[in-house]
């Protein structure tokens, strides 16, 4: 994968996600539900254990800080927790093999872990006044089964991609 190319694949994920969330509203399936794409956090996270470690966590310093500015009010919060979930990612997959299911797996399970993380920082400022059940029923088990949707469209394609990518630089 040719180095210039990654920021574009990037580039194009984080539009994807705010494209999703304006051309699918939650009303168009009679639901009060909240489905929240993160289709860019699990590029990261592939990028991180099939790619490179360090171009891992660069990018989601990079894609964390640009998530504050575009999405959020308080900055900070996605440039500390992507990286810091790419790094917990990495670290878990260092344990257990690397395959594509168990990838998958824990993959949902950093997404989840990323939405407790923004849901309790909110919580703990007074952003949010939502009971973590609540949370639960409306937006994590919804966005936990969009983001498995995606994992499962995602995985292979960009496996390979990164792959690449990583035997790119070796070779350099």
């Amino acid at each position: 994968m040719n180095r210039f190319l990654l920021p574009v694949l990037f580039g194009f994920l984080f539009i994807l996600e705010s494209l999703f969330v304006e051309l699918l509203p939650a009303e168009l399936f009679n639901s009060d539900r909240i489905l929240v794409p993160h289709f860019l956090m699990a590029g990261l996270l592939l990028l991180t254990i099939y790619g490179s470690f360090k171009h891992g966590i660069i990018y989601a310093f990079v894609f964390g800080l640009l998530f504050d500015i575009v999405y959020t009010e308080v900055i900070g919060i996605y440039l500390f927790v992507f990286p810091l979930m790419s790094y917990i990612f990495a670290r878990i997959m260092k344990i257990l093999q690397v395959n594509i299911l168990i990838v998958s797996v824990i993959s949902l399970f950093v997404i989840a872990l990323l939405e407790v993380a923004v849901y309790e920082m909110n919580y703990l400022i007074n952003v949010t006044d939502l009971d973590f059940k609540t949370f639960a029923t409306i937006r994590l088990f919804p966005t936990l089964i969009l983001n498995l949707a995606f994992i499962i469209i995602a995985v292979f394609p960009l496996k390979r991609q990164f792959e690449k990518f990583a035997e790119a630089l070796r070779n350099d």
